[in-house]
């Protein structure tokens, strides 16, 4: 069974980038029939807090998008540690004991000499008498993982293709500090095992990360899963932007933006497939495939998502929205209404036009002359049927105005606007009484 799981750390909110990650992954689950797995990133105790942690699972619930599972590392401590012990015994992790300070050092005197700043694996050197010196003076080992320089890294990637790594150029990760603590890239690799996670899907910026990881996974003779790294998200600009990192649920539900529309939006950009409103994910699911993902970077666009939120919103039904709408606002009120909205939270400015009252703009003298008629005209005509095409039908027959000159100010005495919903649809709703009223009024 396909296996994906979105590993946030809960260290802050999620933002878009984040969003992305997690709606790859759970589609790829599904259009497989598989598992999406919630595992929470917790290793580091000082930065974690329990709040972002709740607001990690109401993000996903707001998408429609709950786990299968949740795990977390901080339940898994004794599995890492049994995995380090396994490790240490074959060799494949060792002790070293060097300050920040002095690795840093190391490294610039490897630039100075025009050689790549990998760690010089010194510590394989120290013999059982120099640890137990070591830990005599109070020195505290961190632990890295021990590289295997006799043969490339190699995978097919979902999205980039073929990979190629030399572990030669690169340095022994550490992967337990000198505090007893974990970063990231083991911990991650045996839950991947452990948990049976047969797709990685995550961001390019990954790449460096996966190829380390594949030793690891080798050493603890477990067979790696996929990997499909997708490219970065860009600001409109075209640029890597700061902001995408602030962009999150809170912004985009302040902004009324639909859980359906970034599914929508994120699904797609960096596809080779259009955006598409799709209320129903059922279209997205049936047509997920990382074939159709590109290396250039995805771009994120507002403007997009607004234009894709309101093509959403034009498509909901009343019982999707009702909860959302001003108290006495029907399905046949919302049904007028909606395709003149960009949000839903928009319908409430609309419903007041309809309930009223209304300020009508100033009207010229002739205007003024013709909305006399109008009131008199509305007096007399069915209310039963359709009302506004009997009233406009009528006056042009009374006056002799068409277009423009007809429809324009009985709009604007009706609704305080120039432009919105199809009035044919709004009129009824205002009532017989109510717009007799206001175009009397003027």
């Amino acid at each position: 069974m396909t296996v994906t799981r979105f590993a946030p750390s809960p260290t802050g909110r999620l933002h878009v980038g984040n969003l992305r990650t997690a709606i790859l992954n759970w589609l790829f689950a599904r259009a497989r029939g598989g598992r999406f797995v919630l595992r929470i990133d917790d290793t580091d105790a000082e930065r974690g807090d329990e709040a972002f942690v709740a607001a990690i699972r109401g993000d996903l619930a707001w998408l429609d998008m709950a786990p299968d599972a949740e795990v977390r590392q901080s339940a898994r401590f004794d599995r890492y540690e049994a995995r380090l012990a396994e490790l240490a015994d074959a060799g494949r992790v060792y002790r070293a004991y060097e300050t920040p300070q002095e690795l840093d050092l190391k490294r610039k005197v490897q630039l100075g000499r025009g050689l790549p700043p990998v760690y010089d694996r010194a510590a394989l050197a120290l013999t059982d008498a120099d640890h137990a010196r070591l830990t005599a003076e109070g020195m505290r080992p961190h632990w890295r993982f021990r590289l295997d320089h006799d043969a490339p890294i190699e995978w097919d990637d979902l999205i980039r293709g073929g990979q190629r790594f030399d572990p030669g150029t690169m340095s022994d990760p550490v992967v337990r500090r000198a505090d007893g603590s974990w970063l990231y890239m083991l911990p991650s690799a045996i839950d991947d095992v452990e948990l049976a996670v047969t797709d990685v899907v995550r961001g390019e910026d990954h790449v460096s990360n996966t190829a380390l990881q594949l030793q690891m996974f080798a050493a603890m003779g477990a067979a790696p899963p996929r990997f499909a790294h997708a490219a970065l998200l860009t600001g409109a600009e075209g640029k890597l932007s700061k902001r995408l990192g602030s962009l999150g649920v809170d912004h985009f539900r302040a902004a009324g933006i639909e859980p359906a529309a970034i599914v929508a939006l994120l699904a797609r950009i960096g596809t080779s497939q259009p955006v598409e409103p799709f209320v129903d994910r059922a279209p997205l699911i049936a047509q997920f495939a990382f074939g159709h993902f590109g290396r250039a970077p995805a771009r994120f666009d507002d403007a997009e998502l607004a234009q894709l939120n309101a093509r959403i919103v034009h498509q909901l039904d009343y019982l999707a929205v009702a909860d959302r709408l001003p108290a006495g606002m029907d399905a046949a009120a919302w049904d007028a209404i909606r395709p003149n909205l960009a949000t839903v939270a928009e319908a409430a400015d609309w419903w007041a036009v309809v309930t009223g009252p209304v300020a009508a703009p100033a009207f010229d003298d002739g205007d003024r002359a013709y909305l006399v008629i109008a009131a008199q005209v509305a007096a007399t005509i069915d209310w039963s049927g359709d009302p506004w095409h009997a009233l406009t039908a009528a006056l042009m027959a009374a006056t002799g105005r068409k277009g423009r000159a007809l429809f324009l100010p009985l709009r604007r005495a009706l609704t305080g606007r120039d432009q919105g919903p199809d009035m044919a649809a709004l009129l009824p709703l205002i009532g017989r009484d109510a717009a007799i009223g206001r175009i009397a009024a003027v």
